[in-house]
């Protein structure tokens, strides 16, 4: 203490016989922070020692000291009434329970305890919770778009936070100290939630939790593909585009947004039912071209999805269709020759017969995008195998024939 103190007029004395220097400035105020922290910790230990005494047994307790106990502590410690606790049961009876609680009791008992939270938090537990509900609309591109989002997350609020979290530490350790000599200040220490009396984010982590309070707090925008797009506007009828997508808990609905094409800014689209909605099945870009491996094995009757887009600066969308015969041949599956021809007839039956969009021919061995910019261009082909998938387009059809 006494060198401390020496050194500060020692200091003192330098800026006064010196021109007042910026680098002089910052150490004296370094060299007085010091000394007001240590003075103050040994009047806290004065006072602790006895130098304030309190012989009364109902006297106000001595302040806490500078380490902060945490409430959490407290649920894990033996409860000396002898009431039965959860924590009390064996593990495996807990995982038990915890595997039984939906998404939002597992989150609630995430904050009983510390050891309860990190159990809460386990992936297996939130694998099924996260195939139920959203393991429909989640492909490999949203998986891809989450490690994206969270390693930007992380890397756009590590600097501020290490920087904010340095300030606030070096507050918090001011007011600790002054709360030994001063009990009114410990009232002063800030709140965990900074005080605004609302509960935080879900914690962004990599954690299949974490991912799944995302998408439920519609924060996260992922990629997935929207049937009969804006409203099943007649132009998309029987297609399926590509779109960012962001829940909505208030509606159990979707907020769609579309990127941009030729003149077309971003469009979006509102109260985007689930069932309109499916994970993408290939992982070719909507710009870029399918490539086809299933032209050679094409029948009539097999159902399809073909890209197509109004012209080059379009993004691609799937179309559904199906197989069709040749028109030299009469349809009878026993003289059919239509698999062995180098032309494949796709057939589009939700537009009226004698529509240009009704039929298109494309190569068996050599397609590649074809078309023009009246009738548009077709690219690549995928050959329907799920009945699900089917199904599906099925339940789309229009009600009435498309001219």
């Amino acid at each position: 203490m006494l060198a401390l103190v020496a050194t500060f007029v020692f200091s003192c004395l330098l800026f006064l016989s010196k021109p007042c220097a910026r680098d002089m400035r910052l150490f004296l105020a370094s060299i007085s922070q010091q000394l007001a922290l240590s003075l103050l910790g040994f009047l806290a230990g004065y006072r602790l020692l006895g130098g304030v005494a309190s012989t009364a047994a109902d006297a106000m307790p001595l302040m806490p000291s500078f380490k902060r106990k945490r409430p959490a502590a407290k649920l894990e410690t033996t409860d000396t009434t002898g009431e039965p606790s959860v924590l009390d049961l064996p593990e495996l009876a807990i995982d038990c329970i915890l595997a039984k609680l939906p998404p939002a009791e597992l989150r609630n008992m995430a904050a009983v305890s510390r050891s309860m939270r990190e159990r809460c938090r386990s992936d297996h537990l939130w694998e099924r919770h996260m195939s139920d509900k959203w393991g429909s609309v989640l492909g490999t591109a949203a998986r891809d778009e989450w490690r994206s989002y969270l390693s930007s997350s992380t890397a756009a609020g590590g600097g501020a936070s290490g920087c904010g979290s340095a300030g606030s530490g070096k507050h918090r350790r001011w007011l600790a100290a002054l709360s030994c000599v001063c009990p009114v200040v410990s009232w002063m220490r800030p709140r965990a939630d900074g005080g605004a009396g609302t509960s935080a984010g879900p914690v962004l982590d990599d954690s299949i939790m974490s991912w799944y309070l995302h998408l439920e707090s519609g924060k996260f925008w992922f990629p997935a593909q929207v049937y009969n797009r804006e409203h099943g506007h007649v132009g998309f009828m029987m297609s399926c585009y590509d779109a960012e997508l962001s829940y909505d808990f208030r509606t159990d609905t979707f907020h769609a947004r579309y990127p941009p094409h030729g003149r077309r800014t971003v469009v979006l689209e509102d109260g985007v039912q689930w069932d309109r909605i499916r994970a993408p099945r290939v992982e070719t870009l909507a710009h870029d071209l399918h490539a086809s491996d299933c032209l050679h094995e094409l029948r009539p009757g097999d159902n399809i999805e073909i890209q197509w887009r109004r012209n080059k600066e379009f993004p691609y969308g799937w179309w559904y269709g199906v197989v069709g015969h040749l028109e030299s041949c009469d349809g009878n599956e026993h003289f059919c020759r239509c698999h062995l021809s180098d032309t494949v007839v796709l057939e589009f039956n939700q537009y009226t017969p004698g529509s240009r969009w009704r039929q298109s021919l494309v190569n068996r061995k050599d397609h590649r995008e074809e078309g023009n910019e009246s009738d548009g261009f077709y690219g690549g082909i995928r050959k329907l195998q799920d009945k699900d998938e089917i199904s599906k387009w099925k339940q789309l059809w229009p009600t009435d024939i498309l001219e």
